[in-house]
This record gives structure tokens, C-alpha cells and sequence, in this order.
């Protein structure tokens, strides 16, 4: 099984903004309907440092972890857990996690934006069906184009 997808946009900001707009901006451009409270969502984002949580606040401050920064090196990259299972629920063990990995590199005036998601075996027997649906045209090619659409 292949254990990883890779996606890349290129965008009309230098990396320092598109980094800033990936990390710091992530509930202005992650889709509603990707998260656990849907509309109801009050916020969904990741603290801008290592180690910080990446989180959703739902309905009257209801907080739910989705994963933890693991790498932080602005404004050339990041990394983060993916701490949630095939079925969308919470997984709270990071040993059970996949990983997504962002790079911006500068391009002229622009910067590409390239993600790699890696890891899906931990997530266990729906490993495969889990990588094929994030590489789908639902998963992060319609994540990273709602960025790209934000970013220019």
C-alpha cells in the first residue's frame, strides 16, 4: 500500500503570507463541512507554534483536538498530527496518527504550497480507503483549492 499522498497549488502571496494564511488564517479558508460541528463551528485552527494543539471550538466552547504541531519553521514549513480516524472521529493516541507535512517555497512572487500526507497505516484497517479518499477529489485537492481561492 502506498502510505502517503502529495498535493501541491502554487498562490499569489510570498511565503511568509501564504505560511501566516495556512496556519495562522486556517478558519477562514477549512471547509464547514469538514469539521464536527459543521455551521454550528465557532472556530477550527492551530496554535502557531510547536507543540500546539490544532482544535475546533464548537457550540459553547465545546473544544475537540484534531492534532498537534510537530514541526514549526515559518515561513518554510510546518507539520502536524492527523489525529483523526477513517470514520472522522477523534483519535486521541498520536501513535495511531498520520502526519501532514506543508512547505512553501517561494516561486518568483509566488509561493508553492506543497502537502504530503504520510502515515495512514497507524490509522489501521482502513488505512488504504482512508489514503484514497484524502487523495480524492474530496480530500485535499478540494482543501487546498478552498487556501488557494483565499490566497490568489
Amino acid at each position: 500500500m502506498q502510505d502517503e499522498t502529495v498535493h501541491a497549488v502554487t498562490v499569489g502571496l510570498p511565503p511568509g503570507a501564504a505560511f501566516r494564511l495556512f496556519t495562522e488564517g486556517f478558519g477562514r479558508w477549512w471547509p464547514r463541512d469538514y469539521t464536527w460541528a459543521g455551521e454550528a463551528c465557532q472556530d477550527i485552527g492551530m496554535e502557531p507554534r510547536l507543540h500546539g494543539a490544532c482544535r475546533e471550538i464548537g457550540p459553547l466552547g465545546f473544544r475537540c483536538d484534531w492534532g498537534r504541531v510537530i514541526a514549526w519553521d515559518p515561513p518554510r514549513h510546518v507539520a502536524f498530527t492527523w489525529q483523526v480516524g477513517f470514520d472522522r472521529t477523534p483519535q486521541p493516541d498520536p501513535d495511531r496518527a498520520s502526519e501532514v507535512e506543508v512547505s512553501f517555497t517561494p516561486q518568483g512572487a509566488r509561493t508553492e504550497v506543497l502537502l504530503r500526507h504520510h502515515g495512514f497505516s497507524r490509522h489501521g484497517a482502513d488505512a488504504e480507503a482512508y489514503r484514497d479518499g484524502m487523495a480524492g477529489p474530496h480530500g485535499w485537492p478540494l482543501i487546498l483549492a478552498r487556501f488557494a481561492a483565499l490566497a490568489g
